[in-house]
């Protein structure tokens, strides 16, 4: 069997999509993603989160 065809570009970039998936408020959302926010923050990381 031989593939001819790879899969294609799988980044097509979204703001909407973006923003829902690893936004500030999605990550205040739930307590692992407060974990994550917390975790920058003490890293003192200059960008929380998109």
């Amino acid at each position: 069997q031989i593939r001819l065809y790879g899969r294609g570009r799988t980044f097509n970039p979204s703001h909407r999509v973006r923003k829902r998936r690893h936004g500030f408020l999605a990550r205040a959302r739930t307590k692992a993603g407060r974990k994550i926010l917390n975790r920058r923050k003490t890293r003192r990381a200059r960008y929380w989160s998109h």
